[in-house]
């Protein structure tokens, strides 16, 4: 995680935003009076948004957690990768 302020963010946007994007790290651009914003990748942003929709949902949660429980007591079904494409 990188962190700058204002004038040093500005002065070097496209750097930060490389690194942001290549580098998949997050930027903290600090403003002053304890306010600030993040920056991060949309494909990190469209991660967190998934994730935080599949966990709003109380029924996929159950899903999720009847699936766990089933490997853990042995009863998953072991399939190939290429075969979730079929």
């Amino acid at each position: 995680m990188r962190t700058a302020n204002y004038t040093d963010f500005r002065a070097n946007l496209k750097d930060y935003m490389d690194t942001v994007i290549d580098d998949c790290e997050t930027v903290i651009i600090n403003r002053g009076n304890n306010k600030g914003v993040v920056m991060i990748s949309l494909e990190e942003y469209n991660s967190l948004k998934e994730t935080e929709y599949i966990m709003s949902s109380p029924e996929m949660m159950e899903v999720i957690r009847k699936g766990d429980e089933d490997i853990k007591n042995g009863n998953g079904s072991k399939i190939e990768i290429e075969d979730l494409w079929k």
